[in-house]
């Protein structure tokens, strides 16, 4: 065989050797569908490349992948998805970035059983049970990026937002609204509007101008970034990004303000958003940013910024992930998709935006977002937003969290302003706000519309316009209005502001839960309480015995018992002295009574002898004048001053004598009287004028009646002796002031109205209103039966009985030392007689004895036996 043979045969053995080589092998092909028309699918394009690239440079595995573009059209995604399958056997497809086109290659590939990695933001909840082969790769969080968003407006106590989304075929972006309203709900705020624009809108100034006159300023904006852009500049040239105004984007545009021109970013001043956050700093990120730079300027060199952002990161991840699952399974996945996608749930690595970890079917979302404000030709970096913490500069720090956004420090709103929007207007001086009053109110004090035919206007008066002119100024703007008096009732006049025929309604209007549809209520600033009102009658109970109601039972009882001693004791000083108050006890007994009673009207000093009795008539006359002044002066008060009582005392009475009831204009006080209350409908009468109602109550056309909170004092205040309040009271509505559904004056007006309650003046001006209606005689009331008792009289009662008693003592005493004295001078009389009697007798017998021998005398031997005894004796 010649050279040229052997040549031949050794070529065709290398070539039939590498085709077995080929055959035997298994070459894995890794599919992708992507915009290469968008900036995340350019970035994705680049990264999936880079990744594939160092995963097999590092892995030694010789993974292909091969791209197609879809071009963001649906159609051309789900085309895209049959090549990749039939022509080019991929195992496994890295799905787009939008819904639309993810929807429609995931079913494709379902049908083939080839895995598919879907790095749409905005998966439906519903897709991964529809859809067995979907993976959701994507690390998004819309629920939690709406959580940062009611966040961002709780933190500037905005409380009204308009949501303005786009409205797509497969609702992927209105797909977040119920995450939306939930989250703004938890913080106290709400959707003012939705705001559907659709993706190709050539003229978006219609849907501009309906929210240039509305009061809300806070726009959030969830649409494509084309859109956006577009929705931006139109806002721009109808000067709304100016002062005023709040715009807050979600991550669909935050994301990619990186790469936006000029233009737009100028059109965007001021302008907050929310991005996906990945770590910008780590060392992973910084050599995966030089490279992707490099080599994204080579493939795309029109574009004029080469940052990667989380569009890129994710891709880089998201094939590692494919890769290291397809590498565990030794390159083996024909036939095998259910086991690489058990294998799916096993990942769990460190990427270039972080832990990536799989939960079932999909990688764990992330809670952490950052905020940025749009400032000159780029954005500034405010902080992140975490789900657990808050807010914060800094991520590795949980001191410095905080759950306002105040605490990432001085926002650059639009308009170049550094102070806070409020987050609305009010309208301005050619359009005031149009605020209904009642043209009849019952009261005139509360609201009075004064009508001058000279100049054809009216005039607002009364407290609750009073009331209104302090909050007015104390709001931290000026508010332009104009005063519409409105004929009507009271639910119509407030039913006018959910027809938008009034901004808001000023007056004695009571917030009522029916009248709440229609419009919201401040805080109250009148009393919420509804009382019954009846007429007084006279309360003289007893008459026969009122001459005893001036002094207490004691009283009376210790009155009578110092007037008996103190005659006791004048009687017994004087009897001696006068024959008049000598005799039988039975006159002596009624001599010393008569001599009691009269000490308490005259002092009879002419007539008394002694000075110990003369004392104590004076001090008991100086008491007995005190007293009867005092028992004068209370009986006079009694006979004069006017007792009253109501009429009725309770509800039930009525009910059982069917009786007429009276209320005040107001169509809810009849409904609260005939459905809580249980009076019958027939019995109840409407006034509208205090005077008639006052009428009707004295004349007994009614027999009671019903008013609320302050009517009810301005009505006492002028009629407080011919009516009083009885039974209890009802708890209903108070007056506050009505502003239109949704209004962000509501906060504004109640902290202006609790000012006003806290300094005083409401008080005050109740005051001057209740005043000028004062009833100048004296409130029944006060007018309590007080019977005098001892309390008031024990000094003087310790007085004189302390002095009649010290002068019972001394002439008690003087009387025992009078007899005293005569008894002992008696004694000694006595004793004198006898001893002188003894001695004249003993001198005779000595000289009879010294005479002669004198016979014994019978006589005075028995004498003198006698007055040794009486000696003894003595």
């Amino acid at each position: 065989m010649s050279i040229i043979h052997y040549y031949f045969i050794v070529c065709f053995t290398l070539v039939f050797m590498f085709s077995l080589k080929q055959a035997t092998s298994t070459q894995v092909v890794i599919g992708a569908v992507i915009d290469n028309t968008s900036r995340a699918g350019m970035e994705a394009n680049v990264s999936l490349q880079m990744a594939l690239d160092d995963f097999n440079r590092q892995t030694n595995q010789s993974f292909v992948l091969r791209v197609i573009n879809s071009q963001g059209e649906p159609a051309m995604a789900a085309l895209a998805a049959n090549r990749l399958i039939d022509s080019e056997k991929v195992q496994v497809i890295l799905g787009p970035h939008t819904w639309q086109e993810t929807s429609r290659v995931v079913e494709i590939s379902n049908q083939g059983q080839i895995p598919t990695f879907s790095l749409a933001d905005s998966n439906p909840m519903w897709a991964i049970e529809r859809w067995p082969f979907l993976v959701q790769a994507s690390k998004s969080n819309q629920d939690a990026q709406m959580k940062a968003l009611a966040a961002i407006v709780q933190s500037w106590d905005w409380g009204r937002v308009t949501f303005i989304y786009e409205e797509d075929a497969d609702s992927t972006f209105g797909r977040v609204i119920p995450n939306l309203l939930k989250s703004l709900q938890d913080v106290g705020a709400e959707i003012r509007h939705l705001v559907p624009l659709p993706p190709y809108a050539t003229s978006l100034s219609e849907q501009l101008m309906r929210l240039k006159r509305d009061q809300c300023r806070v726009f959030v904006v969830h649409t494509s970034l084309k859109l956006a852009t577009h929705l931006f500049q139109e806002a721009d040239q109808m000067q709304m990004i100016e002062k005023d105004y709040v715009w807050i984007t979600t991550n669909t545009i935050t994301d990619l303000l990186y790469s936006v021109n000029l233009t737009t970013i100028f059109s965007m001043q001021g302008v907050i958003g929310v991005k996906r956050h990945f770590p910008e700093i780590s060392s992973k990120f910084l050599e995966f940013k030089k490279r992707f730079r490099l080599k994204f300027s080579i493939e795309y060199p029109e574009e004029e910024n080469n940052e990667p952002g989380i569009s890129a990161v994710e891709a880089y991840d998201t094939l590692w992930a494919v890769a290291m699952t397809l590498a565990k399974m030794n390159n083996q996945i024909t036939n095998q998709s259910q086991t690489f996608l058990e294998k799916v749930s096993l990942i769990d690595f460190n990427g270039i935006t972080g832990r990536i970890h799989a939960i079932g079917r999909k990688l764990e979302s992330s809670h952490i977002f950052g905020v940025v404000n749009v400032i000159g030709k780029s954005y500034r970096e405010l902080g992140i937003w975490t789900e657990e913490l808050g807010f914060s500069k800094h991520t590795d720090n949980r001191s410095t969290y905080n759950s306002s956004m105040k605490n990432l420090g001085q926002v650059f709103w639009p308009g170049e302003s550094m102070h806070t929007p409020k987050g609305w207007i009010i309208p301005s001086s050619t359009d005031p706000l149009k605020i209904g009053v009642p043209a009849e109110s019952m009261f005139k004090q509360f609201v009075d519309v004064v009508y001058d035919p000279l100049t054809n206007n009216f005039s607002c008066k009364g407290y609750a316009i009073d009331i209104f002119s302090e909050v007015k100024a104390r709001l931290p703007y000026y508010m332009s209005y104009e005063f519409i008096p409105y004929n009507g009732t009271y639910d119509s006049l407030v039913e006018q502001i959910y027809l938008k025929k009034f901004d808001a309604v000023v007056g004695d209007v009571s917030v009522l839960a029916g009248r709440c549809k229609h419009a919201d209520f401040t805080h109250t600033y009148s009393d919420s309480a509804l009382a019954m009102l009846v007429p007084v009658q006279s309360k003289m109970p007893h008459k026969a015995w009122l001459f005893l109601k001036p002094f207490t039972k004691a009283m009376w009882l210790l009155i009578l018992a110092l007037t008996i001693y103190n005659g006791f004791v004048i009687w017994l000083i004087e009897r001696k002295h006068s024959p008049k108050l000598r005799g039988s006890a039975t006159d002596q007994a009624g001599v010393m009574i008569w001599l009691s009673f009269t000490t308490l009207f005259s002092l009879n000093g002419g007539k008394l002898h002694s000075n110990l009795s003369r004392i104590s008539i004076v001090v008991w006359l100086f008491v007995a004048l005190v007293i009867t002044q005092s028992y004068t002066a209370s009986l006079t008060s009694m006979l004069t001053v006017k007792k009253l009582e109501p009429t009725v005392s309770d509800i039930e009475t009525l009910k059982t004598k069917n009786a007429k009831i009276g209320y005040g204009k107001g169509a809810f006080v009849a409904k609260y009287l005939e459905e809580v209350l249980g009076f019958k409908s027939y019995n109840l009468k409407n006034f509208s004028s205090p005077q008639e109602y006052a009428k009707a109550l004295k004349t007994g056309e009614i027999a009671a009646g019903f008013l609320n909170g302050s009517y009810l004092k301005l009505f006492l205040a002028k009629y407080c002796k011919s009516f009083v309040v009885a039974g209890p009271t009802y708890k209903v509505g108070g007056f506050g002031f009505a502003f239109s559904k949704g209004s962000p004056m509501i906060t504004d007006v109640n902290k202006a109205l609790l000012e006003v309650f806290e300094s005083g003046k409401l008080r005050e001006l109740e005051d001057k209103m209740i005043g000028s209606e004062r009833c100048v005689e004296v409130d029944s009331s006060n007018d309590d039966e007080i019977s005098l008792s001892l309390n008031s009289f024990w000094i003087l009662f310790a007085l004189t009985g302390g002095i009649t008693t010290g002068a019972l003592t001394i002439y008690a005493l003087d009387g025992l030392r009078r007899r005293a004295t005569k008894f002992t001078q008696q004694i000694s009389n006595v004793v004198t007689m006898v001893l002188k009697h003894w001695g004249h007798q003993r001198r005779r017998f000595s000289r009879k004895v010294s005479d002669a021998e004198i016979p014994e005398d019978p006589y005075i031997a028995s004498n003198l036996d006698s007055i040794s005894v009486i000696g003894s004796k003595t």
